[in-house]
């Protein structure tokens, strides 16, 4: 059993996060593959979350499906089309406070050819069970809106750069046990990242932040990367999408801004860009079986 559950607090957010790691994470060698993946799960279970109210998170890892407990379907829509859930917009009240125990797998052989799903592959899956479950239509719409550009700052990166075949033996752990590079997760207000390309952190950042970033730097490594992320950056300005650009003032100690300037010599610079946004128009609540 691997479970991690996050509270109310960014939960969604949160639960992004770990479901990015951890989907990368169940095949470190599903690119040399040569079997024909599947377009579709074979089975599917969806029904309302028992479970505590505020938490959401995985239930039993697998290779070949997923497994969720307490989750929205504004949060399946979000990781199911790579969109921040704040860019989504439509819907009936229930697609951001009904929650729901998702498990979906493709059934395994039990030989060499068992399905192996990578987060590339469950995406469009999990597409597929929204439109067939939840009688899911949507489209995409750009609007201009606040963005941050994330460029170096002066002095320069100061980012730990992985090596190929570092280990990280007292590091981040998948589902099976082993620490491989890639991995990456946030718990209690703080971010690891192993062996990880800076679009994992822009990831982060933009939905701590509530805004798109957009990667300016220029660097293409791979990265070992920790940062404290402080509570007060929960409520960002960007909690409004089209509201104020400017960071928060300086409360009770350094900013989200400070820390990725001070400690990784990056620095987020606030604009205006183009942002894809994605509209819910139609949903249905699913049935169980």
């Amino acid at each position: 059993m691997n479970k991690y559950v996050e509270h109310k607090l960014d939960c969604s957010r949160k639960f992004l996060l770990f479901m990015a790691g951890w989907i990368a994470l169940t095949v470190p060698s599903a690119m040399a593959q040569t079997s024909p993946q599947p377009s579709a799960f074979d089975v599917a279970t969806i029904k309302p979350s028992n479970t505590a109210v505020g938490a959401m998170g995985l239930g039993k890892s697998s290779p070949n499906g997923i497994s969720l407990i307490n989750v929205t379907a504004k949060a399946l829509i979000s990781n199911a089309y790579g969109i921040k859930d704040d860019l989504i917009s439509g819907g009936p009240g229930w697609v951001k406070s009904s929650e729901y125990d998702v498990e979906a797998k493709v059934l395994s052989t039990g030989g060499a050819d068992t399905p192996r799903l990578n987060r590339n592959q469950i995406r469009p899956m999990m597409q597929a069970l929204l439109a067939d479950r939840f009688k899911l239509v949507v489209h995409n719409e750009t609007k201009e809106l606040p963005i941050y550009e994330l460029t170096i700052a002066k002095g320069g990166p100061k980012l730990h750069e992985a090596k190929p075949g570092d280990t990280y033996s007292n590091g981040l752990k998948g589902p099976d046990g082993v620490p491989p590079a890639g991995m990456m997760m946030i718990m209690n207000g703080k971010f690891t990242g192993q062996g990880i390309a800076l679009s994992g952190l822009v990831d982060t950042l933009s939905r701590e932040l509530h805004r798109t970033i957009v990667d300016k730097t220029g660097l293409t490594g791979k990265y070992d990367i920790t940062l404290q992320i402080p509570r007060e950056e929960h409520n960002a300005p960007g909690d409004d999408p089209t509201g104020s650009a400017s960071p928060p003032p300086d409360a009770s100690g350094p900013t989200l801004f400070t820390i990725v300037e001070e400690e990784l010599g990056l620095k987020l610079n606030s604009t205006k860009g183009p942002v894809k946004t994605l509209v819910i128009d139609h949903i249905e609540r699913p049935s169980e079986n």
